[in-house]
């Protein structure tokens, strides 16, 4: 009878071992699924840089601060159904966005891309920050990111295209303008800072 107990006792410890081995298992498969592009300062040779800001590594970002127009850093994967986080940080008086499922990788627009506003500033401030420009505005009152880090959470999966932003939903909307292309970090106006960015293909 003893030798009976020892034995249950060894096998009730082998599955609680069995158990929390598979449990870490599916927890590391489950964070392997997202992709880092952009850790800290690492990440400038997952993309392409179009126009002329001075993006460089500093302030444990990758981070642009001038240049005499709109620039891009543009992944040089396409991607169609996906998770974007997106950790940033943005002057006051800063211009930029998030663009998705770009058409043309050189000639990056808010008409042939997705873009997730950050533009506190803007002059129809329904499109402003939190908004995907000509696609879907931001209802009132509308959140403000100038000066502080923030973290953007976007998903398109098939035509269904949802923004989260500081963990309050902006968008959730259907539209099938676009279904592939390259993610592109813009810098119009003012500096960004981009910490850390990580995608999960759906």
């Amino acid at each position: 009878m003893r030798t009976f107990y020892k034995l249950s006792e060894y096998l009730g410890l082998l599955f609680v071992g069995f158990s929390t081995v598979l449990a870490s298992s599916l927890i590391q498969a489950a964070d392997n699924d997202w992709v880092t592009l952009i850790d800290g300062t690492e990440g400038m040779e997952n993309f392409n840089i179009v126009g002329d800001a001075n993006w460089s590594a500093e302030h444990n970002a990758i981070q642009a601060t001038e240049g005499s127009g709109t620039s891009f850093l543009v992944t040089k994967k396409n991607y169609s159904d996906f998770s974007l986080r997106v950790e940033f940080w943005a002057s006051e008086d800063s211009n930029s966005g998030i663009y998705m499922r770009c058409e043309d990788a050189n000639q990056i627009t808010d008409r042939t891309c997705y873009e997730a506003n950050i533009y506190d500033q803007r002059g129809d401030p329904s499109f402003g920050t939190g908004a995907i420009v000509h696609i879907a505005p931001v209802d009132e009152p509308r959140p403000t990111v100038g000066g502080k880090w923030n973290v953007l959470v976007i998903t398109l999966d098939g035509n269904h295209l949802v923004v989260d932003l500081n963990n309050k939903r902006t968008v959730d909307v259907r539209d099938d303008l676009l279904a592939s292309g390259p993610i592109a970090l813009q810098r119009a106006l003012g500096t960004l800072r981009f910490r850390k960015v990580a995608i999960k293909e759906l």
